[in-house]
Parts: C-alpha cells; sequence; structure tokens
C-alpha cells in the first residue's frame, strides 16, 4: 500500500513525467493533488500496471483528486535545452497550472530545478511510494501515450501506436529506411543501432 503523505496536513503535489528516453514526441510530466486521506488499494507505480488498468485509474484520479494537471515539453524544446531540464520545465509548468496551489511538492527521482520556488523533496522511486506520484506518473504516462497514438496515423512506419517513441530494433530500423521525422529529438542517437550492427 502506497503512503498517502509525506508531510501530514498540508497541501502536497505529486509530480512525476513520461517519456525522457524515448526518440520522438514530447516529454510529458503530472502534478496530483489527492485528499489527505485519500485511499485507492489499486494505485501504483504506472509501471507496475497494465495498459487496461492504468486508464482505469486515470478516470478515478481525474475525479478524485483535488487537483490535477499534464503538461508536456515538445522534442524542440527538448533538442534546445538537453531533457533533463525539459523534464523539470514540464513539471513545472504541470505544477502551475494546479487549480489549487501546493505547499510542498513530492518529486520523482534525484534533482529537481524549482521554477516556483514551492518547497519540494525528491523522492527515488516515488512513484512506488507515494500516492501523489503514482498518481502523477498514470497521468503522465497516459496522455503521453494517446498523443503517440494520434502522431502514429501520421507517421506509420515507426510504430508507435506499440513502442511510444522509445527505441526499439522496429523504430531504429524505421529510421534508417524513412529517416527522421519533425518529432524525432535531433539531439539523441538516432543511429545507435546502425553503430551497433557495423560493430559487430
Amino acid at each position: 500500500m502506497l503512503l498517502p503523505y509525506l508531510n501530514k496536513g498540508i497541501i502536497e503535489a505529486g509530480c512525476d513525467e513520461a517519456g525522457r528516453g524515448c526518440l520522438a514526441g514530447p516529454v510529458y510530466a503530472a502534478a496530483v493533488i489527492l485528499p489527505g486521506d485519500y485511499k485507492n488499494a489499486l494505485l501504483n507505480d504506472s509501471k507496475q500496471l497494465s495498459m487496461k488498468q492504468r486508464y482505469a485509474l486515470r478516470e478515478t484520479i481525474m475525479n478524485d483528486a483535488v487537483a490535477w494537471a499534464v503538461a508536456s515539453v515538445d522534442n524542440d524544446e527538448i533538442d534546445r535545452m538537453n531533457i533533463l531540464k525539459a523534464s523539470f520545465h514540464a513539471m513545472n509548468k504541470a505544477v502551475s497550472q494546479l487549480k489549487t496551489t501546493p505547499e510542498f511538492l513530492l518529486i520523482d527521482g534525484n534533482k529537481f530545478i524549482n521554477e516556483y520556488g514551492i518547497p519540494y523533496q525528491c523522492i527515488v522511486k516515488g512513484d512506488a511510494k507515494y500516492m501523489s506520484i503514482a498518481a502523477a506518473s498514470i497521468l503522465a504516462k497516459t496522455f503521453r501515450d494517446d498523443f503517440m497514438n494520434e502522431q502514429h496515423h501520421l507517421y506509420p512506419l515507426y510504430g508507435w501506436d506499440s513502442n511510444k517513441g522509445y527505441p526499439t530494433p522496429k523504430h531504429y530500423k524505421a529510421i534508417e529506411a524513412y529517416g527522421i521525422t519533425p518529432l524525432h529529438r535531433k539531439s539523441y542517437n538516432l543511429n545507435r543501432q546502425l553503430e551497433l550492427d557495423i560493430e559487430s
């Protein structure tokens, strides 16, 4: 069972991102404020859930949360500022869009750049420890998956309906055969698989 809060009696928002390791598409982030006494035995790190479970929980989270928000930073911005800074910026954007201002942030991971001065704590593997971070991980993951599924219809050769832009053999082979799309992150090594093939 995940923990409902770190600091009792204050408004906490859990924050997480999705898509940091992808070759294409934006990085998404979410911020979620849950009720202080919130309970949901099904809530867990999005990576531990099936797609069906994630989407069912997304509806529950959006209905039950005191406030929630999802934001993204596109691939061009990622190329300009680097993926780590882009991930932090997406989290800050999500926090800024919350209808209720949090008094404290729970950040998944071990680093953060705070753009708004709200007190925070970084928590390694926080999405498997705190409910609000797990909820944020589910929203970030499902909203990003929706975006990549939509883009798959525009660029069907890259398998984004299944790989969501992550580095898979099919994705690398499509880049080799057809080149890159406007959604690819040019600052990433998009020919890594080709280099491995040459070395082997």
